[in-house]
Formats: structure tokens, sequence, C-alpha cells
């Protein structure tokens, strides 16, 4: 797959995970994309170092999909994580 397919697979498994983890985001839109994609390569990354499995297969292919969300959910409970904490002892 190309660069071009990851981004937009990446963009929407991003706002899959958003959809899954309802709550208010530190971060905007745009950084909610940005973790969308790197999660899409971390998912990808995942499946074949743990599973021994090929994730990214094809542009339709639910392995793919599935890898891209599972890393886009993992990069955003981290990202709520680090900067949840951050936000709240500020206005203290």
């Amino acid at each position: 797959m190309g660069v071009i397919a990851w981004i937009i697979i990446g963009l929407l498994a991003g706002a899959i995970a958003k959809a899954l983890m309802p709550g208010k985001d530190p971060g905007g839109i745009i950084i909610t994309m940005l973790i969308g994609i790197a999660g899409g390569l971390l998912g990808g990354w995942l499946g074949k170092v743990i599973f021994g499995v090929d994730s990214i297969d094809g542009f339709f292919d639910i392995s793919t999909w599935i890898a891209a969300i599972v890393g886009s959910f993992i990069l955003l409970a981290v990202y709520r994580l680090l900067t949840g904490n951050r936000r709240s002892h500020g206005h203290a």
C-alpha cells in the first residue's frame, strides 16, 4: 500500500478510535488525525511483531483496518493519559 492509502486509513481509524473512546480530548481534530495516522502504523507493526501476521495486506483487508484502529485506540489512550494529567494540574 502507498503512503496516501495509509494516511486515509489512519484518518478513518483515528475517527473510529475517537468514537469508541468518547470524551473530551486535550487536542483538537488535527491531533486526533495525527494520532490516527501514527496509530495505523503502530497497529501494523504490533500485528507483525506480536502475532507474526502481515496486517498490511491491502486497503480493503479487514486485518489492516483492525490493526489501524487498535493502534489508534492505544495511542489515543496514552495521549489522554499524558496530556490530561498535565491540563488538570495547570488550572489548580
